[in-house]
C-alpha cells in the first residue's frame, strides 16, 4: 500500500512538470506541496520529448528529401508547440533587461513587465536566423541526436540552477519551486539523468556529443556569473533564457564543426 502511494506520488510529480513547462496535454492532479517536491526531477523528460520530435522530423524530412525551407521552419517550430513557448518569453524579457543598462532593480521591474520592448524582438529573430542558419547543415543521424540531445541537458542544468543558484527575489514561481523541492533527491536524479545522457552521447555522437556538452557547461558558467552580476540571482525569466540560450548554441557549435570537417 505504501509502495503504491508513493508511485503514485511520484507519477504526480511528472504529471505536474509536464503540466507546468509544456503544452503536453495530460491529466490534471492537484498541485500540492508533497507532489511538487519531486516536480523538477521530470522537467527534462519535456526536453527529451522535444528532441525526440525534432529529430524524427529531421529523420523524415530527410528521407523524403524535404525542401530546406520547409525542413527547418517546422524544426524550429517544434519547441514552441511543445513548451507554449514558455522559456522563449523568458529570452526575450531577459534581452529587453540587459539592453535597458539599468540597475539591478530597474532590471528585475523589466523582467515583471508583460510589455515586450523592440530590444526583445530584435534578439527574438536574431535567434531565430542563428538557429535556421545552423540547423540547414546539420545532417547525419550522429549530429542530429547530439542536437536534439541539448533539450534534455539544457533542463538538466536549469533544474540545478533553480535548486542550487541564488534567487534574485524572495517571490515568483521560481522561488516556489526551489523553495519546495526536495533539493538533495532532485539533484541526485538530475545528475544522474545528464550523466546518462551525456555519456551515451560521448559513446554514440563523438565530437558532435562533445561539443553539445561544452556548449551547455560553458552557457551554465555564463548564466551563472551574468545572472549575479546583472541581476543578484536567478529568477524563472532567466532560467528560460538560459534554456533557450544553451540550445541555440548546441546547433552553433555542430553546425560549425560540421562545415569545418
Amino acid at each position: 500500500m505504501k509502495g503504491t502511494r508513493n508511485c503514485m506520488k511520484w507519477l504526480d510529480s511528472c504529471l505536474i512538470a509536464i503540466s507546468m513547462y509544456s503544452k503536453i496535454p495530460v491529466p490534471q492532479v492537484e498541485w500540492t506541496k508533497e507532489k511538487m517536491n519531486h516536480a523538477m526531477c521530470f522537467f527534462p523528460l519535456v526536453g527529451a520529448v522535444q528532441g525526440c520530435l525534432l529529430g524524427l522530423w529531421l529523420v523524415i524530412a530527410a528521407q523524403f528529401d524535404l525542401s530546406v525551407g520547409i525542413r527547418f521552419l517546422w524544426a524550429s517550430a517544434i519547441p514552441f508547440l511543445v513548451t507554449g513557448g514558455i522559456h522563449m518569453d523568458g529570452f526575450m524579457d531577459t534581452k529587453d533587461a540587459l539592453s535597458s543598462y539599468q540597475g539591478k532593480e530597474k532590471k528585475l521591474e523589466i523582467l515583471k513587465d508583460p510589455h515586450i520592448g523592440a530590444f526583445a524582438v530584435i534578439h527574438l529573430l536574431s535567434y531565430l536566423l542563428l538557429a535556421l542558419g545552423f540547423a540547414s547543415v546539420i545532417e547525419g543521424t550522429k549530429a542530429v541526436v547530439a542536437v536534439s540531445a541539448a533539450f534534455f541537458l539544457s533542463r538538466c542544468l536549469s533544474g540545478l540552477s533553480v535548486i542550487h543558484f541564488p534567487g534574485a527575489k524572495k517571490e515568483g514561481s521560481l522561488y516556489t519551486e526551489a523553495d519546495t523541492s526536495g533539493a538533495k533527491v532532485v539533484s541526485i536524479g538530475l545528475v544522474i539523468q545528464m550523466l546518462l545522457v551525456v555519456t551515451a552521447l560521448f559513446i554514440y555522437s563523438g565530437m558532435n556529443g562533445i561539443l553539445v556538452t561544452a556548449a551547455c557547461l560553458l552557457m551554465f558558467l555564463y548564466y551563472y556569473l551574468m545572472s549575479r552580476r546583472q541581476f543578484g540571482g536567478i529568477t524563472g525569466d532567466l532560467a528560460g533564457y538560459f534554456v533557450c540560450m544553451a540550445e541555440l548554441w548546441s546547433v552553433i557549435v555542430v553546425g560549425i564543426y560540421l562545415v569545418l570537417k
